[in-house]
C-alpha cells in the first residue's frame, strides 16, 4: 500500500434553509382568491331560469395541486420528445428533515434507501426511503445494533441486505461493518475474520462474485490506494483479504472518486489526494488484479472529485462534482466501447452546481439526491428522463476489451 498527500475533510457549511420546510406561507382562503358570502335566500327556480343561469359565465376557481408544482415548468426550454431531459422531482410524503451530503443510496425494488450523511449541523445515522414510482419519501423505524452517525461510507446491496462499511464523523474514522436487513428493518454486526483494513472514508465499493471490492479513501492523515475484498457469501460471518495488484502503472492514493462494475472490471474515475484533483480513468481486472490506465485525449479529460458515475448500458454518466476549481452541474458520458467521452444534449434545467451527492438508475431515469456546493447542502431530488436513450439500461451484458 502506498500513501499520498493528506486527504482533507469537507469544510463546514453555512446554515441552509430547506426549500420544503422554510419560508412556506400557510394556505388561507384569501390567498386562494376565495371570499366568504352570506347564504342567499332560497327560492324555487323554474326550468327557464335554470337554463338561463347555465349560460352565465362561470367564476374562475383556483387550481389546487395535491403535490408540489414542478419547478421551471413554465420557463424551461421546449424539447423534442426523444431526448434526455432534466427536471426536479415533485416529492411528497415524509420529506427528510435534514439536508444530505456524504450519504449513500442503494436501490431495491424501485425504492432508494438513503443512509447517513450530514446536514449543515450534524451527521446522521437514520434511513430514508424514496419510492421512485410515487415520488414519495418515508422514514422507517429500525431496530438492532445500528451504526453510529456516519458520512462518506459505502453501502452495497447483497441480496436484500445492505452492507455498510467505513465512513466517519468529525475526526473519527471507522473500520466497522454493519448489515441492514430491508425485510425486518434490523441492523446487525457480522463476525469478521482475517486482517482488517485501516479505518477510512471517501473510499468506493463494488460487488463482484460475492465479494465487496474496496478501493482507496483516506484515514484522516493520508490518502490510500489499497484494494481489499470482503467475502459476503455469508452475511453473518465475513472475511477480509488484501489484494496484491499488478500493472505497469497503478493509481496513486485518492478519495472521493467513483467506482463502477462493468463486465469483470472495476472502473475508477477521478478523485483527489487532498492537493490534486484527477481526471484519470482506471480499469482493474478483478480476475487478474491488473490495473490499466485509459489513454484520454487531453482536451477530453475532465478532473472530478465528489461526483457521481452511474452505468447506463454501455455508458458511464458522470455528473457534477468539483473540477479542482469549482463545483459543476454538467453530465459527461463515457463510452465503455470506444473509451472516450461523448457529447449528448440534455434539455431542461439541471440542478445547481454541487458535489457529494448520490445517484441511482431506475426505470430508465437517473435520480440524484442532495449534495453540497461549498456553502450549503441540499435536500432536493432531480432526475434525468433518458427518453430516446431509454433502451440503453437494457444493455446489461457486454464484453469489455482493453
Amino acid at each position: 500500500m502506498t500513501t499520498g498527500r493528506s486527504l482533507h475533510d469537507v469544510p463546514e457549511e453555512e446554515p441552509y434553509r430547506s426549500p420544503y420546510l422554510d419560508g412556506a406561507a400557510t394556505a388561507s382562503t384569501s390567498a386562494l382568491g376565495i371570499t366568504k358570502r352570506k347564504p342567499s335566500r332560497l327560492a324555487r327556480l323554474s326550468n327557464e331560469t335554470l337554463a338561463a343561469k347555465r349560460t352565465t359565465k362561470a367564476k374562475s376557481i383556483p387550481r389546487i395541486r395535491s403535490t408540489p408544482r414542478l419547478p421551471h415548468e413554465r420557463d424551461a426550454d421546449d424539447a423534442p420528445s426523444a431526448v434526455m431531459y432534466w427536471s426536479r422531482a415533485p416529492v411528497y410524503g415524509a420529506v427528510p428533515l435534514r439536508n444530505m451530503r456524504g450519504h449513500t443510496v442503494t436501490l431495491l425494488d424501485n425504492v432508494a434507501w438513503i443512509f447517513g450523511g450530514c446536514d449543515d449541523k450534524d451527521t446522521a445515522r437514520d434511513i430514508y426511503c424514496f419510492d421512485i414510482d410515487t415520488m414519495q419519501w418515508s422514514h422507517p423505524d429500525t431496530v438492532g445494533d445500528a451504526p453510529p452517525p456516519s458520512r462518506a461510507h459505502t453501502a452495497v446491496m447483497v441480496g436484500r441486505q445492505i452492507v455498510v462499511y467505513g465512513g466517519g464523523q468529525g475526526g473519527t474514522y471507522y473500520d466497522t461493518v454493519y448489515v441492514f436487513d430491508s425485510r425486518t428493518r434490523a441492523w446487525s454486526r457480522p463476525t469478521i475474520v482475517g486482517d482488517i483494513p485501516p479505518p477510512r472514508r471517501a473510499h468506493t465499493a463494488v460487488l463482484y462474485e460475492n465479494k465487496i471490492w474496496i478501493f482507496g479513501g483516506g484515514n484522516g492523515m493520508t490518502a490510500l490506494n489499497d484494494v481489499w475484498t470482503l467475502d459476503v457469501s455469508n452475511t453473518a460471518e465475513m472475511h477480509w483479504e488484501k489484494i496484491a495488484t499488478t500493472g505497469e502503472r497503478q493509481p496513486t492514493a485518492r478519495g472521493y472518486h467513483t467506482a463502477n462494475l462493468a463486465d469483470h472490471f472495476m472502473i475508477i474515475i477521478g478523485g483527489s489526494d487532498g492537493a490534486d484533483c484527477f481526471a484519470e480513468i482506471w480499469f482493474l481486472n478483478l480476475k487478474t488484479y491488473e490495473w490499466t490506465l485509459i489513454d484520454l485525449p487531453e482536451n477530453e479529460s475532465y478532473k472530478r472529485l465528489s461526483h457521481t458515475s452511474t452505468q447506463v448500458g454501455t455508458y458511464l454518466y458522470v455528473q457534477g462534482g468539483h473540477d479542482g476549481t469549482e463545483y459543476t452541474s454538467d453530465v459527461k458520458c463515457f463510452s465503455l466501447v470506444n473509451f472516450q467521452y461523448e457529447n449528448r444534449p440534455i434539455y431542461g434545467r439541471p440542478p445547481s452546481q454541487r458535489g457529494y451527492h448520490v445517484a441511482v438508475l431506475a426505470d430508465s431515469r437517473l435520480f440524484f439526491f442532495g449534495g453540497y456546493n461549498g456553502m450549503a447542502a441540499f435536500d432536493d431530488v432531480h432526475l434525468i428522463d433518458l427518453a430516446g436513450s431509454a433502451f440503453l439500461p437494457q444493455v446489461t451484458s457486454f464484453e469489455i476489451v482493453l
